[in-house]
């Protein structure tokens, strides 16, 4: 439930007529500046369990997940809606136009294909290829960065981007095979 909150917050501004004098723009920020900071929170739970030895970090992260692909997800349904009114030429020439939007797509592809991969029926047919499949996390997070990166350049404002950045680098780093044994002792 506590995942819901931006998505209400947004209800609850929509409703008081407060989302801005940009609404569209606010509300496709908000949506995008939530998907990165739970795909931060999915990428935790791993060296939460690790530091902690608390196993119940990893079991939090499926539903994070989860709600990354929910939020990424709302970020591009209101920007294919309001910013291209459901035009599918429009919106596929505005992705290969704009570099920024093709690394966001790419990423909401990727995290579709894991979404989708992400129950008990999924595991078992995929066996060992699931875990694999899976790892393409860490490309997502790249992706995303790039993409929130090459958004912010046009109007040089980078850092909530460098935070962001700081913070995603080094979810990925402690996963390098010696530091991460380092952390797990």
């Amino acid at each position: 439930m506590l995942g819901l909150i931006p998505l209400l917050r947004l209800f609850i501004l929509g409703y008081l007529d407060n989302l801005t004098a940009n609404p569209i723009e606010f509300i496709t920020r908000s949506t995008g500046t939530w998907t990165i900071t739970f795909l931060c929170m999915t990428l935790a739970m791993s060296p939460l369990q690790w530091i902690t030895g608390f196993s119940q970090w990893v079991q939090l992260r499926k539903t994070l997940g989860l709600f990354t692909f929910f939020y990424g997800f709302l970020h591009f349904t209101i920007w294919y809606w309001l910013d291209h009114d459901f035009n599918f030429t429009a919106m596929i020439s505005d992705v290969i136009k704009r570099p920024f939007i093709t690394m966001g797509f790419i990423a909401l592809l990727i995290m579709s294909l894991l979404a989708i991969t992400s129950n008990q029926t999924a595991m078992r047919l995929l066996g060992g290829k699931w875990k694999t499949l899976h790892r393409f996390i860490y490309l997502i997070a790249i992706l995303a960065v790039i993409h929130y990166f090459w958004h912010k350049e046009g109007k040089r404002d980078f850092l909530v981007v460098y935070i962001y950045t700081g913070i995603i680098f080094s979810l990925l780093f402690i996963r390098i095979p010696l530091i991460k044994r380092f952390i797990k002792k």
